[in-house]
């Protein structure tokens, strides 16, 4: 009867719901499309409602689906939150943890860590949605979330993990054909790397009084990887975080420019990991202690300060 797993389609309806295709909902499962479409009809039969309105192009919820999707993440919700306590009663990491978090951020901080994690628990599973837009904890079912940057109010708790300056950097490739910028003011005469999307959010005006012009960014786009390369190629100068460009910066890849800047307040700013409950499952305890220490202190990514220039006679 569908009563004894009526908890797994719930959980197959929900993932559905938020992957917005069975076949979306099939991979993060595991299983074919055809065995996920056969659960939504019996869930559907078994409630006597449609819960999706299913066309060749795309699926949206019904107004039942989306009342049964508001039940559904609260039972789905309960039930982990339940299962949650019983590991935590006996100390045991397992169960499926899910984070959000940049897509640099997560292959280059994340992943290294939850590797290690899963060779150490493997009762653990691991899902990481590798994201530039803010998920939402609550909504999404995550049990966390990374964010960096001012935090606006929220009923979420927070847990910093590491600061983040941004510096600027350029190629010695880039430096020698177009020399270096000898004041925050020459740099209106250089060719910059900015974020495509969003206003100023890499925070060129902080330096420059004003966003980057669409004639002086020699390059825009919305990933760090892809910023940090065009940099690394020579295309241009970045103004990019330290977890991003400070390894390369010192390993002599890329050349720190106007150290000074780093002093500027606007260019510091703290990274936190967010949760919805006040206490956090063993498994997401973990995860936070074991980043905290991969990310060390101070932080792996940091760039010694320049030394300060000697005084004239």
């Amino acid at each position: 009867m569908l009563t004894d797993r009526f908890a797994e389609y719930l959980g197959v309806f929900a993932d559905v719901a938020r992957e917005g295709s069975f076949s979306s909902a099939a991979r993060r499962r595991g299983i074919t499309p055809s065995s996920v479409a056969r659960q939504i009809d019996a869930l559907e039969a078994h409630l006597d409602a449609a819960l999706f309105l299913r066309s060749t192009r795309m699926l949206t919820l019904t107004e039942s689906g989306q009342a049964l999707l508001v039940r559904a993440r609260r039972v789905l919700d309960e039930l982990d939150d339940a299962q949650q306590e019983i590991a935590s009663m006996k100390g045991e990491v397992q169960g499926v943890l899910r984070i959000a978090c940049f897509p640099t951020f997560g292959r280059r901080h994340v992943i290294p860590v939850v590797a290690g994690l899963a060779q150490r628990y493997p009762a653990l599973r691991i899902e990481l949605d590798l994201t530039e837009r803010l998920a939402d904890p609550v909504a999404e079912r995550l049990d966390a979330v990374i964010r960096i940057g001012s935090l606006a109010d929220s009923t979420l708790i927070a847990t910093r993990i590491a600061r983040q300056t941004r510096l600027l950097c350029a190629s010695a490739t880039y430096l020698a054909r177009h020399g270096a910028p000898s004041c925050t003011e020459a740099l209106r005469g250089h060719r910059l790397v900015d974020k495509l999307h969003g206003n100023d959010l890499l925070g060129w005006a902080d330096l420059l009084g004003e966003a980057v012009g669409a004639g002086q960014a020699v390059f825009r786009c919305d990933d760090f990887e892809a910023m940090f390369q065009s940099v690394r190629a020579g295309m241009g100068i970045g103004l990019l975080p330290d977890w991003v460009v400070g390894e390369a910066i010192k390993e002599g890849e890329l050349v720190q420019l106007l150290p000074q800047t780093c002093a500027m307040p606007s260019l510091h700013t703290d990274i936190h990991v967010l949760r919805a409950l006040a206490q956090p499952a063993v498994k997401l305890r973990a995860f936070i202690d074991a980043l905290k220490a991969h990310i060390g202190a101070p932080e792996r990514w940091t760039v010694a300060a320049a030394a300060p220039e000697p005084a004239g006679p």
